[in-house]
């Protein structure tokens, strides 16, 4: 039985969960959760997720939300298929591994975020974006950036020389970052801008970012 992706293409976390599906090579169906309907906030969303959030995963009787949980979950239960993206026969590598994806999700992310919501959902909701929220979170995304290009500069990827997780989880939201007039942020960067040139060229996006677009709804 194929897994059920509950969630929206254009979404980042949704697309975080389908990026690694692909790159392990996992027959899956996507569900789509209409969020501007609010489908998400229903009852028989919140069954799935109680927070209501998109995704969620459904693999037989096992329902998991939160991305990057699925993301785990996907590359240890497919381990044998596709890269290995959580580096199980090396404990110091999977540590890394953790470690840069904990830093897409406690630095990177929180700063990206509120930058591609003024520029792409609030036009959308028919609000303009708040130059301030984008000045203060640009400022914070600097001093990231800066670290991200001093490790860049001794390995080819986040955890070390091999794609992983890590890689992954920045790739959803840096795509819509960079189509941002601060996307020179990244291209001024020479490692980090190579860094997601390789990222953003793998197979397993290419397949998923066609519907990165709010007029898949």
């Amino acid at each position: 039985m194929a897994l059920k992706l509950y969630g929206l293409a254009m979404s980042t976390n949704t697309t975080r969960a389908m990026v690694c599906l692909h790159e392990k090579e996992v027959d899956f169906e996507l569900v789509p959760v209409n969020v501007f309907a609010k489908e998400h906030k229903q009852p028989p969303f919140l069954s799935k997720n109680p927070f209501g959030l998109i995704p969620v995963l459904e693999d037989g009787d096992l329902t998991l939300f939160e991305s990057r949980a699925i993301t785990a979950y996907v590359a240890e239960k497919f381990k044998e298929a596709g890269p290995d993206l959580i580096r199980h026969k090396d404990v110091k590598e999977a540590a890394l591994v953790k470690m840069w994806t904990e830093v897409e999700s406690h630095y990177y992310d929180p700063v990206v975020s509120p930058i591609i919501y003024e520029y792409f959902v609030a036009p959308f909701e028919g609000k303009e974006p708040n130059k301030s929220v984008i000045d203060t979170n640009v400022e914070k995304l600097k001093n990231v950036l800066d670290v991200y290009e001093a490790k860049l500069s001794n390995t080819k990827y986040l955890a070390g020389d091999f794609y992983s997780l890590a890689d992954l989880s920045h790739i959803p939201e840096t795509h819509y970052f960079m189509q941002t007039p601060c996307a020179s942020m990244i291209n001024d960067r020479p490692h980090v801008k190579a860094w997601w040139m390789d990222i953003s060229s793998r197979l397993a996006f290419n397949k998923v970012v066609g519907g990165m677009t709010f007029g898949h709804i």
